[in-house]
């Protein structure tokens, strides 16, 4: 897997930890968007890689968009173009059919509270801070991804205030898995990366469809998806060996079909 000018990619075993890396701090700009579209394209595709977690270099996840690379409103078209560079960066990390595993080591501001929420699973460090501050720059973005996250009052409260969360607040709040010490994200992270790698990859591409597509379906209907995907994976290769190293007491050894 290449490494972009601004990304870096890591394989450990079946993992793959990306890594943004623009210094300062992280930054986003148009070009950055691309290249985390290119390499979460690559991962849904790449048979070799099951999991990723996804991290900022330095002491900074992402302090969010580059205020530097805005779009020009008086050419037709870039605006619109630059938006929806916006949405597809976060679209290829939540569509992505492997899961992914955000590890923020430090702030998640804006654009990069939208990266962390675009991740299936989340760590933070005990540095980490979290807000929305575009109302403080004279823009209101971002209602929909933080009360995707927090409840009611507290979204609105950081919505309107611009103000930043602490980890410890954001672990009381239910919205990630734990907070740790810098040196431990990384391994806590991809410990949890290892175990989903290790489950039949089929499975984890349908749980993934599925974990996605039912947060905005009926509870019937997505119970009965769910169940067609599982009488289709009955089927497959991989739970039949599933099944065979369950009761032969032994590690299964998965195709990917």
């Amino acid at each position: 897997m290449m490494n972009k000018k601004n990304v870096r990619v890591e394989l450990d075993g079946m993992v793959a930890l990306v890594t943004l890396d623009r210094p300062p701090v992280n930054a986003l700009d148009r070009a950055t968007r691309y290249e985390l579209i290119e390499i979460f394209d690559e991962i849904s595709q790449r048979d070799d890689v099951r999991c990723a977690v996804l991290t900022g270099a330095g002491k900074t996840f992402c302090a969010g968009a580059d205020l530097k690379d805005r779009p020009n409103a008086d050419d037709p078209g870039d605006f619109l173009a630059h938006n929806r560079a916006i949405r597809e960066t976060g679209n290829a990390i939540r569509e992505c059919d492997k899961p992914v595993i955000a590890a923020v080591n430090g702030v998640a501001l804006g654009a990069g509270l939208g990266l962390m929420a675009a991740c299936d699973i989340y760590y933070a460090s005990e540095e980490a801070k979290f807000g929305m501050p575009e109302i403080n720059v004279g823009l209101a973005g971002g209602a929909a991804l933080i009360q995707s996250m927090l409840g009611r009052s507290t979204a609105r409260r950081m919505f309107f205030t611009g103000v930043r969360m602490t980890a410890a607040e954001m672990k009381e709040n239910n919205v990630i898995e734990a907070v740790t010490s810098a040196q431990d994200l990384i391994p806590t992270a991809m410990a949890v990366a290892q175990d989903i790698a290790s489950k039949a990859p089929l499975a984890m591409k349908f749980a993934k469809q599925t974990a996605n597509m039912v947060e905005d379906m009926p509870q019937r209907d997505a119970y009965r998806m769910e169940q067609n995907f599982t009488m289709a994976l009955s089927k497959t290769e991989d739970a039949r060996e599933a099944r065979m190293a369950f009761l032969e007491k032994r590690e299964p050894v998965f195709k990917g079909r």
